[in-house]
């Protein structure tokens, strides 16, 4: 199958979590063995127009990263791929239109990776491409709400979450030196208040716990473990390799989520496969509670007293290091779920 992706941005722009998402699905079609083309604005040097890297033949359509420019350019790009399939992304919304015009044209199912809304981008235009998109993914229930409420039909829009390597939650160590565990970029987001503050109000408990992760907030949630006399007992540990995450994660009972903006909670999700009894803050603006809703190892939270409460009930239940459940998670299975939406449409059309 030739597929072609549509992205503006790639990660030689500068890697997001979006970005990371569409490359990591890129690779793992040409891994399988697909014809990958991904059709960007140009960010790499010299003066030829395409390169091959791990199997995915880069094309730029723009060599500057005009989104106008880039659409109005973008169907005579797609008209010399010819694809089975084409696989854009939400933001910015005007070369996701301009592909779906041409996949009008030419009968080629368009698929939109729809990761998050940008502030900058036109609502009315994301209500547009909703609606054209042959489908639409999203990497959990809270944003496929948001395309719905755009204008996409509930049928045409399909769960697929992130992923992760099962192969390495089982094969890697076990790192037992905390009870509880915090872990995400630190940002205007991250919360990790509410963490601090369950463990203070259990200043009488035998605990220890481990903030992973760096950021902007980094300093403030320091100095705020500081004023709440329990910096001697939470350790940062700032960005740590995966590998010795996924240690961490294994030999760590309790895995807090408490961040006011998640996508998708892929630290989270990790923590689970290792095991990790997940107390969770529910967040209006986070899809972390998707993945322990209705699960005897997860449970939500609205409160810092709550979070401190549910810390000791879950101490009765037992650790593990595995959890099978999220084998449905990895990195093949859910590029199955993929590659299973291309074929379906490629026979609708």
């Amino acid at each position: 199958m030739r597929v072609a992706f549509v992205s503006l941005f790639a990660p030689g722009h500068g890697d997001t979590p979006a970005r990371s998402r569409t490359r990591r699905i890129a690779a793992g079609l040409a891994e399988r063995g697909h014809d990958v083309v991904w059709l960007c604005a140009r960010w790499w040097g010299g003066d030829h127009d395409a390169f091959e890297e791990d199997g995915i033949a880069y094309r730029s359509v723009t060599a500057d990263p005009s989104p106008a420019t880039f659409s109005a350019r973008l169907p005579f790009a797609l008209r010399r791929v010819a694809p089975d399939v084409v696989h854009a992304v939400n933001t910015p919304p005007t070369p996701g239109l301009a592909a779906t015009v041409a996949g009008t044209l030419s009968r080629t199912p368009v698929v939109v990776d729809w990761w998050r809304d940008h502030p900058a981008d036109s609502r009315q235009r994301y209500g547009l491409l909703a609606r054209r998109a042959d489908a639409v993914t999203a990497p959990s229930r809270t944003t496929k709400t948001l395309v719905r409420e755009h204008g996409a039909a509930g049928d045409d829009v399909r769960v697929v979450p992130e992923s992760i390597d099962f192969d390495l939650v089982e094969s890697a160590g076990v790192d037992d030196r905390f009870d509880a565990v915090y872990a995400r970029r630190l940002d205007r987001h991250a919360n990790v208040e509410t963490f601090l503050l369950g463990l203070a109000e259990l200043r009488g408990r035998d605990w220890t716990a481990a903030v992973v992760g760096d950021g902007p907030e980094r300093a403030r949630i320091e100095a705020a473990a500081s004023d709440l006399r329990i910096a001697d007992r939470v350790s940062f540990l700032g960005d740590v390799p995966l590998r010795e995450r996924v240690e961490l994660f294994k030999g760590t009972h309790v895995v807090a989520a408490t961040a006011t903006w998640e996508t998708f909670p892929t630290d989270l999700l990790w923590a689970l496969a290792c095991g990790c009894v997940a107390l969770v803050e529910y967040q209006a603006d986070s899809s972390a509670h998707e993945l322990v809703e209705g699960r005897r190892r997860g449970r939500l939270v609205t409160s810092p007293a709550e979070l401190a409460d549910e810390f000791v009930a879950v101490a009765d239940l037992d650790r593990k290091s595995v959890e099978r459940d999220f084998a449905d998670y990895d990195h093949e299975a859910v590029l199955d779920r993929v590659t299973n939406l291309y074929r379906d449409l490629r026979d609708e059309s």
